[in-house]
């Protein structure tokens, strides 16, 4: 079987990234199957620099917080802050307490050392301001969106005044409440200042909208793009919360459509501004429907990547990570006839595979996907062969630079 696939394995390097694409798409996406676990982050950090030095790449993201993210974006790019305030600060679920983030970091910063600011690398978090014990205040979106709004257009066309926005978000800890998570209850989702929130929240996105000739010129395309970040990012947790208040037996797909759907949107908006690299979990960044069990339940919901996809046709790419045994965590050699089964068997340590010429070589012959032996590790499923790009496989993570990170919702 070996001998079958082997003109779809290659070395994991940017040349061989993007000879199994057509062209170099808008964005390239790279998913693993875990979290906590620096020996994939090095693999990324690799193909990263070489995607940027070779193939013109100038944004990197992750699956981290889009607000906070903005704090490495400045460092990196101007060096505002130091290092570890950034890292301490800059970034959502304990992701900054990861080396190898802080070596990405440290890499962009002396990357941009002396670039003109048309050249530099771009730093973004795509996540909305989620956790796995609730979800932010709208407070910082909102009123860094009506600040930028009232600086620029006239105090008539705000439909409200900073101090009424003050009084209907009241405080934050009534929209972070970790009870809510399980206890629709305890949300303030669809409150009354709840739901004219969601309204203002509209009409000044709305605003920003109609204004954008006028705000671009008044300040400037890099001043605007936030603006429109805290915006979608308003507009998104309202929605968030919303849905959390919500009793029905579909709380927690809509829940996970909408983290997503807010990945998307801040994914597409970086398209826009030019050729962008991401990072997140395969289930965020795959074309297939994505799902989970929770509770017992089975969760089905349609990715970042997916609408991503959609949007952008091969201007999206997705390559996947498997890997073949985390033994820290209990996951141990694959068994025979699974996917990384075979991947495993192969001599190679660390390679990428064609993934759909994979899927056409071996048919029907595969088993059933491999059983995860640790609730943390999603193993890739063999029917996303034919709709993913390429395929990552790392045989053995070693135990020694696992990061304790809060999981997301």
């Amino acid at each position: 079987m070996a001998t079958d696939i082997k003109n779809v394995v290659h070395a994991v390097e940017a040349g061989a990234v993007m000879g199994l694409l057509p062209a170099r798409p808008r964005v390239l996406a790279l998913g693993e199957p875990t979290h906590g676990e620096d020996a994939l982050l090095d693999v990324r950090n690799e193909l990263f620099r070489q995607l940027v030095e070779e193939e013109g790449y100038r944004t990197i993201a992750i699956e981290s917080d889009c607000l906070t993210g903005l704090l490495v974006d400045a460092y990196v790019t101007s060096g505002t802050g130091s290092l570890d305030e950034v890292m301490e600060h800059g970034f959502s679920h304990g992701f900054g307490a990861s080396e190898a983030n802080r070596e990405l970091v440290c890499w962009m910063r002396a990357y941009n050392d002396g670039r003109p600011p048309s050249d530099r690398l771009r730093f973004a978090g795509v996540d909305g301001p989620l956790e796995m014990t609730g979800a932010a205040s709208p407070r910082q979106a909102l009123t860094a969106l009506h600040s930028y709004l009232a600086s620029h257009v006239d105090e008539d066309l705000l439909p409200c005044t900073a101090h009424t926005l003050d009084g209907l978000l009241g405080a934050d800890d009534r929209w972070s409440e970790p009870a809510a998570m399980t206890d629709p209850a305890r949300s303030v989702g669809r409150s009354a200042e709840a739901g004219e929130l969601r309204l203002l929240a509209d009409d000044l996105v709305a605003l920003l909208d109609a204004r954008t000739p006028q705000l671009i010129a008044a300040t400037s395309r890099e001043e605007w793009e936030p603006a429109r970040l805290h915006g979608r990012t308003a507009t998104g947790l309202l929605r968030y919360h919303f849905w959390m208040a919500d009793a029905s037996p579909g709380r927690m797909a809509r829940l996970l459509g909408q983290r997503d759907l807010m990945m998307a949107e801040n994914l597409l908006a970086l398209a826009e501004r030019g050729p962008t690299l991401v990072h997140a979990h395969n289930s965020h960044l795959q074309r297939a429907r994505s799902s989970m069990r929770m509770g017992g339940l089975p969760l089905e919901w349609w990715s970042a990547g997916s609408i991503a996809s959609a949007r952008l046709g091969e201007e999206y790419a997705f390559f996947a990570t498997a890997l073949g045994t985390i033994r820290h965590r209990g996951v141990d050699a694959p068994q025979p006839g699974t996917l990384e089964g075979l991947l495993y068997a192969l001599p190679d340590d660390l390679c990428v595979v064609d993934s759909p010429g994979l899927g056409a070589a071996l048919a029907d012959t595969l088993a059933a996907p491999r059983a995860s032996a640790w609730f943390g590790y999603f193993p890739f499923e063999p029917a996303h062969l034919a709709v993913t790009d390429g395929l990552v496989f790392i045989k053995d993570i070693p135990q020694g630079r696992a990061t304790s990170i809060r999981p997301s919702p």
